[in-house]
């Protein structure tokens, strides 16, 4: 072929394949609204884009995302794209005084990255303080154009957020029990109130027909149980990566999580309720320290409003503390193995031990105040006036901001996973129970290494299931259990699923035991938080 041929073969591929991707773009007006409570009279003010969820950004894989943030709150504010790989963005990742400064009152940013390599259900909220309760919303990633779902394409997709609301700004009421939970923003018509029960979501879906549900946990706090009476669920995809097809009636989602699932639409023609309800690991301090209300929407067939079934009666919900079934859901999901997708790297370049527990800051005769902490180290943001994480890094000048010395391991070895330990007040557990000052440590990595991290839940506070984000990146999970780890050598390893792991931006460690992740550091130039959500203990 002659090279001008060439030439204009490769410009006209070229343009083809930016021909089809596009700019998606977006104002958020982040303000304060007068919102309903929820069985209390009036109103309460809350910080939000446009009302509770927030817009929904749809693009295609491929897509470059614009997003404009007018800040007229009257807090610092800052928006992380859940599960966005931001390969070579990393400023546009949005984590406060890690990977940007905040966006001051009155002020604007504009976030704009590319989606590469992604499809699938995602989400975006605020990254400061607690005013992501109030200000989220799906970031949802279809198939570059001339490409297909790898399941059979649905009749159409439904987008269902579930989230945690409470009858005061969330600044101040972060350390409280939530009021409600929500779906799309909704309480739903299980709670005690005329003014809720008016307040219910409905999905309208045509009989024999197939829906995708994009189920997105939005809460601070709460992992949920997930159900529609009546109808079975078709798990494809888990947090935008997609999975062998897993037959259920129950999905399980922790804060942070996302599931995609289909619906076939083959009940009666009626109208089913669609219902959330806590899933509670850990055993409460004290009673009502836990939400055990269960929050509704319904399913209505169209055409059976009128003349169809009475509403069905509520789905049977598990138990709020039953593991077993939260496990067996989180362990059943595999990777779709299909030409293209990553493979598990065998070989080992880093290795991680890293307890994940609560812990107690500096009591007084009043309060002990509860933080979370990783290897025995709590976190703290730097300080609001000086650089970013990342700024300091990029101007290698880390001192005075962060530190490199995060530890491999924790301080010492414990029966991690024991709840007598807390009581052992002269033992070890006992130092561990009061992490040290507060501080802001990294650990780095070395371009492409391949980093194995065994993730170990501790009990000395209390047991309970955590969930770890790792920003930047999508892990493989190679295993998870309850107990303390114990690699065996070769012996535990065997257990390790190298075949085809799910893989996941978002992890619930399991209440009183561990999971092994494998991620490559292919990703430079960032700052990679790994966030732990931690229930509040009251």
């Amino acid at each position: 072929m002659p090279r001008s041929w060439m030439i204009l073969l490769l410009a006209v591929c070229s343009a083809a394949a930016l021909a089809q991707a596009a700019t998606v773009e977006h104002t958020f007006n982040v303000a304060t609204l007068s919102w309903p409570c929820i069985c209390q009279p009036g109103n309460i003010s809350i910080t939000a884009v446009d009302g509770v969820p927030g817009p929904v950004i749809q693009a295609n894989e491929g897509d470059t995302v614009v997003v404009h943030v007018i800040n007229d709150s009257p807090h610092d504010i800052t928006v992380h794209w859940h599960g966005v790989f931001q390969r070579g963005t990393p400023w546009a990742d949005g984590p406060s005084m890690v990977t940007q400064c905040p966006i001051c009152p009155g002020h604007r940013y504009t976030y704009r990255f590319n989606i590469t390599g992604q499809e699938g259900t995602l989400w975006w909220h605020a990254h400061s303080s607690f005013l992501r309760a109030t200000v989220y919303g799906a970031l949802i990633i279809r198939p570059r154009s001339g490409n297909s779902y790898p399941f059979p394409a649905p009749a159409e997709e439904k987008t269902v957020l579930l989230g945690e609301w409470w009858n005061a700004e969330t600044v101040a009421a972060n350390a409280s029990v939530a009021d409600a939970y929500t779906i799309n923003g909704r309480p739903g018509d299980s709670y005690s109130c005329e003014t809720a029960a008016k307040r219910i979501e409905k999905f309208e879906v045509r009989g024999n027909s197939t829906y995708l549900l994009r189920i997105i946990n939005a809460a601070l706090n709460t992992a949920f149980f997930f159900r529609v009476a009546g109808h079975t669920f078709t798990v494809v995809a888990a947090d935008a990566s997609y999975t062998t097809r897993y037959e259920t009636d129950v999905i399980v989602v922790a804060p942070g999580q996302t599931v995609d699932a289909l619906m076939a639409a083959d009940a009666s023609p009626g109208r089913y309720y669609m219902a959330i309800s806590s899933y509670q690991s850990a055993v409460p301090l004290r009673p009502g320290s836990y939400n055990s209300n269960i929050t509704t929407a319904v399913v209505e067939y169209i055409g059976a409003a009128s003349g169809g079934k009475q509403q069905q009666a509520l789905p049977e919900m598990p138990e709020q503390n039953d593991t077993a079934t939260a496990n067996r859901f989180y362990t059943s999901l595999t990777a779709l193995v299909r030409p293209g997708r990553r493979t598990v790297p065998l070989a080992v370049d880093t290795r991680m031990f890293v307890t994940v527990g609560l812990g107690f800051s500096s009591c007084d005769q009043a309060s002990c105040p509860v933080v979370a902490s990783m290897n025995n180290q709590s976190f703290k943001l730097p300080d609001p006036e000086a650089m970013s994480m990342l700024d300091a890094r990029y101007r290698n000048t880390p001192g005075g901001v962060y530190t490199r010395d995060f530890p491999d391991q924790p301080p010492v070895a414990f029966d991690y996973t024991n709840e007598t330990n807390r009581l052992l007040l002269g033992g070890v557990a006992a130092a561990l129970l009061f992490p040290g000052e507060a501080s802001t440590k990294v650990r780095t990595l070395a371009y492409n290494a391949t980093v194995e991290m065994v993730l170990q839940n501790t009990a000395l506070v209390g047991r309970e299931s955590h969930p770890m984000h790792l920003h930047g990146f999508n892990f493989f999970v190679l295993a998870q259990g309850f107990g303390n780890y114990d690699d065996g050598g070769t012996a535990g390893e065997r257990q390790f699923n190298l075949v085809n792991p799910q893989e996941r931006n978002t992890i619930a460690v399991p209440t009183g035991g561990w999971a092994v992740i494998r991620f490559v550091a292919d990703n430079p130039g960032k700052i990679k938080p790994i966030s732990f959500g931690a229930s509040n203990f009251n």
